[in-house]
């Protein structure tokens, strides 16, 4: 039997790979398996730029609106998650396509990826030294320890931070030192990045946080914070989400608001483009080109493809070994 057959769409944010991924799945019968760590909440649909119904074109889409914003996902549960979809679209023939620019969430999907373990006392400490000193004064006590995580991890993001502290301390080593070699646990896995220029990206993404805006973004996060926004760990610190609720507290106007956004997303998906060139497995397509979805698929046939081969061949080596 040939290895399972995983398809990810990857890149960075405004990018499209919400319309490929559909587009791939009408076409070889597939479904989406969200790997964006912010879609996961209910509610959280403009910021997102989570994909509509309608937009769905009947594909059916995994791990959407699964969670309250209150709630925190850790990346392990996602991990978990999304591979029981996988194995579901697997078991009933159908192409999992993953769909998303969560870099870490993707790679702890496809690769052999395992979690240290916790310790609730040392947890429990630095999210007390994050509540009293800020995630700056964190950020630059791992930047000590471990330059390369801290290079990894937005001195903003004090929950990435203070796993990054406590998964040192438990361990004794360093943090990016538990990421995994690039080994996927899906042997027939293709990665497809969708490539786009910067000059092109920063004016997608302008143009993005403008329609946000346009289209009730405000209205959005001033009805999630009565949902428990604020109580939550992880969405409210989503991009856009944090700039919005500084605007609906007076501290900086809508313009500035949009401004901020549109900064913090384009160095974000920098970032991303980053995280993902330094996996070679990745076959990189123009976002533009008139001819994607073929390209994509090509890519996709010959994995499956190539797959079929390298079974084969063992399955004859083995035949082989069985006639001495």
């Amino acid at each position: 039997m040939a290895a399972p057959l995983v398809v990810a769409v990857v890149g960075p944010t405004a990018a499209g790979k919400s319309d490929l991924s559909v587009a791939i799945c009408k076409h070889l019968h597939g479904e989406v398996v969200n790997a964006d760590a912010m879609q996961v909440y209910r509610g959280m649909d403009i910021g997102t730029a989570k994909i509509t119904p309608a937009e769905q074109l009947g594909v059916r889409h995994h791990l959407l609106d699964i969670l309250d914003v209150s709630q925190t996902a850790t990346v392990a549960e996602f991990q978990q998650l999304a591979r029981q979809a996988i194995d579901d679209c697997l078991n009933r023939h159908v192409l999992p396509v993953l769909a998303g620019g969560s870099a870490l969430y993707v790679r702890a999907i496809l690769d052999d990826f395992s979690f240290p373990g916790t310790d609730p006392a040392v947890r429990e400490r630095l999210e007390a030294e994050l509540e009293s000193e800020g995630s700056g004064a964190l950020h630059r006590r791992l930047a000590d320890v471990d330059p390369a995580a801290a290079a990894q991890i937005l001195p903003s993001n004090g929950r990435r931070i203070v796993r990054a502290l406590e998964v040192i301390e438990i361990t004794g080593n360093q943090y990016v030192a538990t990421l995994p070699e690039h080994r996927y646990v899906y042997e027939g896995a293709v990665q497809l990045g969708l490539d786009v220029p910067r000059p092109e990206l920063d004016e997608r993404i302008g143009r993005r946080v403008d329609r946000m805006f346009e289209h009730g973004f405000v209205d959005e996060v001033r009805g999630l914070l009565d949902q428990g926004l604020l109580e939550g760990r992880t969405a409210n610190r989503a991009l856009g989400y944090s700039q919005v609720i500084a605007l609906l507290r007076g501290e900086i106007s809508e313009q500035e608001a949009r401004e901020r956004t549109a900064q913090a997303t384009r160095r974000f998906a920098r970032r991303q483009d980053s995280w993902f060139r330094k996996d070679p497995r990745i076959t990189w397509l123009r976002y533009d080109d008139p001819d994607l979805l073929a390209k994509a698929v090509t890519v996709v046939e010959g994995n499956r493809s190539a797959a079929r081969d390298v079974v084969g061949v063992e399955e004859g080596l083995g035949a082989v070994d069985a006639r001495g």
